[in-house]
């Protein structure tokens, strides 16, 4: 099974360039009652239901470079309360991410979609200086085990989701944990302990289908 981190390192360098950063759309969005959305390039997981995986996990093929500001002004001008960054792990590339959210205004809400496996307690420190953030960290298993299944990395990544969730509650970052509710029982998702979670839904494109049939993975709910 692989490194997230190792796996991490090599898209970094893919992806990145100095503050830049690979993106490959912008859109509005009708998530979160509205929302303008920027589609970045690389991942550090390899999940098997991931529906940008075509894109995301061969980011050489796509997108182009852009600077933070150029970002923020693209996210700013679709005038939507609230702006995301999706896709890819928005968390690669720290100095872009950092720089993006100077950027962006107070009164705007960013929601920082993230798996949390680069969350150490020094970019969680940083993220916390910020006002009008707010992170969506979404599990990828209820356990080691299922991590391993899902994202075909080392299990043992899965404990550094909960080390994430337990820094983010430490430095009072506005949080909300989300779960891909349809491959787990309700008495699973609940020996998890995790209040309000945030059930998130399969989108079952065909080929996600196929991957979740040639893993053995059913979908229970």
């Amino acid at each position: 099974m692989g490194d997230p981190l190792k796996l991490f390192q090599k898209v970094e360098n893919q992806v990145c360039k100095g503050d830049l950063k690979k993106y490959y759309r912008f859109r509005k969005t009708r998530f979160y009652g509205g929302c303008a959305t920027a589609d970045c390039l690389g991942c550090n997981l390899r999940c098997v239901y991931c529906w940008a995986q075509k894109k995301v996990w061969y980011p050489q093929k796509f997108g182009k470079l852009y600077s933070p500001k150029s970002v923020s002004e693209k996210l700013i001008k679709m005038g939507l309360p609230l702006v995301r960054v999706s896709g890819g792990e928005p968390t690669i590339g720290k100095d872009h991410l950092l720089k993006l959210l100077n950027y962006i205004p107070k009164d705007i809400l960013f929601i920082l979609e993230t798996n949390g496996i680069l969350l150490n307690e020094d970019y969680i420190k940083d993220l916390s200086k910020f006002e009008n953030i707010y992170v969506r960290l979404s599990l990828k298993g209820i356990d080691n085990q299922t991590f391993e299944r899902n994202t075909e990395m080392n299990g043992v990544f899965f404990q550094q989701q909960l080390t994430a969730l337990d820094l983010l509650k430490k430095y009072g970052v506005r949080h909300r944990v989300a779960i891909l509710y349809s491959l787990y029982t309700e008495r699973q998702i609940n020996y998890l302990g995790i209040p309000n979670l945030e059930y998130e839904p399969l989108i079952l494109y065909p080929f996600i289908e196929n991957n979740l049939k040639k893993k053995g993975i059913k979908i229970i709910q």
